[in-house]
């Protein structure tokens, strides 16, 4: 594999777990908000 192919292969690499990262980190932060948002609806329906 020459130099440059070598390049082209671990950019593809890098990019790639640099979207799965960002997709885990998205996943992460959608998960608090919706927990937050259950935690609010469950104190709502205490309340009642």
């Amino acid at each position: 594999m020459s130099p440059r192919e070598f390049q082209f292969v671990f950019g593809g690499f890098v990019t790639a777990w640099l979207i799965l990262v960002i997709y885990a980190v998205s996943l992460g932060l959608r998960e608090r908000r919706l927990r937050k948002e259950l935690d609010r609806v469950r104190q709502m329906v205490e309340k009642r």
